[in-house]
Parts: structure tokens; sequence; C-alpha cells
């Protein structure tokens, strides 16, 4: 009888995270190299990425694992990610676009600010999906997941701006999964309410106080989610999850 969770299946597959210094991104990378995946994880920060990649401790010889400083709002900086990627592992199995930043509300800051925040958010998942689909779409396999966030439905007030750029990634999940699920590739959107990551501008006192109260979850648990996903037969498609803290509220 075939395995229900097949943990194999993870292992030499060519993974690259997008934010893969701190919060989920960074769980995952410590997860999946533990299961013996390729990883290579992005960061805008040189210093966060040495530091993930002590705390990964990578052993194992038959693997690699490597870190990107990019910026995701940038072309030239996403070009180079995907470069690497192919010269370094020689193709991509699976994209995990996870780069984000908080905001609030669209009646602050400038300009500047909005267009950062929405090259980040929105143009970085589409322009490292876009990328991304063009190694898995080349090979007719492949998993594209896309951490999104459960404000893309609460719509809270006083965060205009970053539930417009996660209502955008719902939408765009949804579309590009009908484009490319006939053609062999997976497309899964997790959406994770809160949890204990840098955009919690809480002390750290406070979330650990909220993860007890299971008011908020630890960065891992997301992780289990992913692995979830990806140790899914071929033939099988989670189209989303939802994962939120038993007593937060949404």
């Amino acid at each position: 009888m075939e395995k229900l969770f097949d943990i194999e299946r993870i292992a030499g597959k060519r993974v690259l995270i997008t934010g893969g210094t701190t919060g989920i991104g960074r769980a995952l990378a410590i997860r999946l190299a533990e299961l013996s995946a390729n990883v290579v994880i992005v960061g805008r920060h040189q210093q966060a990425i040495e530091e993930t990649l002590e705390a990964i401790g990578h052993q194992d010889t038959h693997t690699q694992i490597l870190g990107v400083a990019a910026d995701m709002s940038l072309q030239e900086d996403i070009e180079k990610v995907f470069n690497t990627v192919k010269e370094e592992l020689g193709g991509l199995d699976v994209l995990i676009n996870n780069a984000a930043l908080a905001y609030g509300s669209i009646t602050e800051g400038e300009y500047k600010d909005w267009d950062y925040i929405v090259k980040t958010n929105l143009m970085g998942y589409v322009a490292c999906s876009h990328y991304g689909l063009k190694e898995m779409l080349a090979q007719n396999k492949g998993n594209l997941i896309l951490i999104g966030s459960m404000s893309a439905d609460a719509r809270e007030e006083g965060s205009s701006l970053y539930v417009a750029t996660k209502s955008a990634i719902q939408g765009f999940a949804e579309s590009i999964r009908k484009e490319v699920n006939p053609k062999g590739v997976n497309v899964t959107l997790i959406e994770p309410g809160a949890v204990d990551t840098d955009m919690q501008e809480q002390p750290q006192e406070e979330k650990e106080q909220k993860i007890a109260a299971m008011e908020m979850l630890m960065a891992d648990d997301i992780a289990q989610s992913v692995i979830y996903v990806l140790t899914q037969s071929e033939r099988t498609s989670i189209v989303d999850l939802k994962i939120k803290p038993l007593k937060q509220i949404i």
C-alpha cells in the first residue's frame, strides 16, 4: 500500500525559498534541509543568510544548501537568483514564494513606500513564479507554493496596503493554478493567521504569551504544512490551506 505521507519524496528536490532567512522561510529551510532537499535561500542581508546557513548546519554531502543576497523588489536581483539556481542546482522542482513585508494603511507613508511594498509582496511573487514555472513546465512537473495570508479574507482595518497585496496573491494563485495544473505543475496557496515572525511588531515576550494561549502560531507550524503538501502523490493537488491559531478569531 502507498504511504500516506511519503517524506522520501522531498529528498533530492531542488527548492528555492524567498524570504528564507527569517520566520516561515527560515523554518522551512531548516526542515527541508533535514529531509535532504537541495535548498537555495534568498534574503536581503548577507549576515542573516550566514546565520541561517549556520542554523541549518548542513552535513549531507549529497545535497546543496546555498544562500543568495537579493531584493525581491528588483528585477536584476530576481534574475540573479534564478541564474544561480540554474548554475548550481541545474533546475528547480519547488518554488516557495514567501518574501513579503508588513505595512499598515494606505493613508500612511508616501509613494516610494507603497511602491516598495507592492513590488516586494506582489511583483516579487509574480516575477519569481514566471522564472520558476519556466523551469517546471519544461520538465512537466513541480510545485509552486505561495505563502499568502488570511488577511486577504479578514481585511482588517489599518492594514489596507498589505491586504491589497495578499488579496492579489489569492487571485493570482487561483488563476495560475488553472493554467499550469494541466501541464503537470502543482500550485498551492497557504494562508496563515497570526504567526510569530518579524512581521508581528510586538515584544517577544508578548508573542510567546500568545503562542502559549493558542492565539499565535510558530513559524514551524507553517513549515509543517508545506512539508504536508510536498509529501503528497503527484496525482494530488492541495489547492489551498488556511492555518490559524486555534483561539485567534478571524
